[in-house]
């Protein structure tokens, strides 16, 4: 039987197996896909490690940047890690003064340019479409390739990865044994649910309701392209976070449990980020549906994506690419959810990070270290059971 039990394969869910297979524990990681389909598949890949705003937050964010810069070197292969300039993107009619007060507690205060200055630094934004930007200090990782260099340093300390879908979690008494799937029950002393957005699901089949939420997630990827994109580009005033802080007050707790509601009208950030390869993804379009599985018409959203990016970004707008969607957990304070569930001291939640990048590799550590006796603050405030 082995110690840990992880279920879900992307960021979250392989670096904590990575980093408990290092410390010791022996780990079965159980994803769904063997391709990717959660937030891991569709995100950025940004890491703002300037936006802690706090002493707890500017700790992680340093720790974080630190780490994701000596990952590529200790698994032995690319995360494609580099660092970038970001740049966010302000409306015509915004007050800059008001935007900057926005980010007037982050770690790196931002550097206000003008429309021309702004154009200067990336020729692709459109400069009669913009108030100008905010400059910012960040870097960037290519998520599929932090996966499969994780996946592959795992498997070689002697993790095991099975592809299978969990059907249920097995619960005796106040103890998680294990997990169902249709090849069969797999036991192990303690489980990490690590299924991103759809923890949730997952956890509410065994009557298990933390307060963890979900958006799903709208872009577009291109084939590589002949166009240079030298920034990452996103908006100042993100409207997702605002999506996220006014569909978590607890009267709307039970509608989570209840498939069939939209709990506002859909956003889009309009923003964009080219790979290595010359690919570049450009949304995102945001909605708050409860049911994880629900339907979306394709075209119009498509259209709504390339509408609002048109505008600042007509080039990248206009490019051929394929609509993709997935789920992107969240909590209601914008810290994640690390630590074992009210009533089953074996079963821990790992997920609800709003920047997975900057916390997911430092926090992994400090868990699987955590787990070995030795006291951490900040895994201790990071517990579900915050929100009891």
């Amino acid at each position: 039987m082995h110690d840990w039990l992880v279920v879900g394969g992307g960021i979250t869910g392989i670096s904590l197996s990575y980093e408990l297979q290092k410390s010791g524990f022996s780990v079965l990681l159980v994803e769904q896909h063997q391709q990717l389909q959660g937030g891991s598949s569709l995100g950025y890949g940004g890491i703002s490690y300037w936006s802690g705003t706090n002493p707890m937050t500017q700790q992680l964010c340093q720790e974080g940047i630190k780490r994701q810069r000596e990952l590529s070197h200790e698994l032995s292969e690319s995360t494609e890690f580099r660092e970038l300039d970001l740049l966010l993107t302000l409306e015509p009619e915004a007050n800059p003064q008001d935007i900057l007060h926005q980010y007037a507690d982050c770690a790196i205060a931002p550097v206000l340019l003008s429309p021309q200055e702004s154009v200067e630094r990336e020729p692709l934004l459109d400069i009669n479409n913009i108030g100008g930007a905010l400059l910012l200090p960040h870097a960037h990782i290519n998520l599929d390739s932090f996966v499969k260099a994780h996946s592959r340093a795992f498997q070689k300390l002697g993790g095991e990865i099975l592809y299978v879908k969990v059907n249920n979690l097995k619960i005796e008494s106040d103890r998680v044994t294990g997990i169902t799937t249709n090849q069969g029950d797999f036991t192990a002393s303690n489980v990490a649910v690590c299924a991103g957005g759809l923890s949730r699901a997952l956890l509410k089949v065994s009557d298990l309701h933390p307060r963890i939420y979900f958006t799903h997630a709208e872009a577009i990827d291109t084939e590589p392209v002949d166009l240079e994109l030298r920034s990452m580009i996103m908006p100042a005033d993100t409207k997702r976070y605002a999506l996220e802080g006014k569909t978590t007050d607890i009267e709307k707790e039970p509608l989570w449990d209840e498939a069939g509601h939209e709990l506002l009208p859909a956003s889009v950030d309009a923003g964009a980020i080219q790979f290595s390869d010359r690919r570049i993804r450009f949304g995102q379009l945001s909605r708050v549906l409860t049911d994880p599985h629900a339907a979306i018409d394709p075209k119009q959203s498509e259209a709504d994506i390339r509408t609002s990016v048109h505008k600042i970004l007509p080039k990248i707008g206009d490019l051929k690419g394929t609509w993709r969607k997935c789920l992107v957990a969240f909590s209601n304070d914008n810290l994640p959810l690390v630590g074992a569930l009210h009533g089953y001291e074996n079963l821990h939640l790992f997920s609800g990070f709003t920047s997975p990048t900057v916390y997911v590799p430092t926090l992994s550590q400090r868990f699987a270290n955590y787990l070995k006796g030795n006291s951490d603050e900040i895994i201790s405030r990071l517990s579900p059971n915050r929100f009891l």
